[in-house]
């Protein structure tokens, strides 16, 4: 018998996710989070920007400050100065977070097969 502590069923190489918030909430912030990002479209596209797959990353830090990666569809979007606003102002909605910091990046660059099955039909793809 070993006094190692037991890792929870890791795989080897796994990352392991630890956070100062509890399971319970950020599982809850992540829900809201992606909720907010719902309610934010493409003007040019009649889907959400979640469900376009132009947010890569969402990281939820210890002290509650949200910071999102996104890309728009292209570079030369007519929108492009506006949209992290919007993503911001969104997001800030959520109860429970400190902040909001959205960058953009264009790596990789977004690529239809990025969508969602709901954007795809939305766009009549599907």
């Amino acid at each position: 018998m070993s006094d190692a502590p037991e890792t929870e069923n890791a795989e080897p190489n796994e990352a392991v996710v630890t956070s100062a918030i509890p399971r319970d909430e950020l599982a809850r912030l992540s829900d809201d989070i992606i909720s907010a990002l719902k309610t934010v479209y493409d003007p040019e596209i009649p889907s959400d920007i979640y469900e376009l797959g132009l947010i890569y990353k969402i990281d939820i830090e210890d002290d509650r400050m949200v910071k999102i990666a996104m890309t728009l569809t292209a570079p030369g979007c007519p929108v492009a100065g506006e949209m992290p606003g919007w993503v911001e102002n969104a997001v800030s909605t959520v109860e429970g977070i400190s902040g909001v910091e959205v960058s953009m990046t264009f790596d990789p660059p977004w690529s239809p097969d990025r969508m969602s099955e709901e954007a795809q039909v939305a766009v009549g793809w599907y």
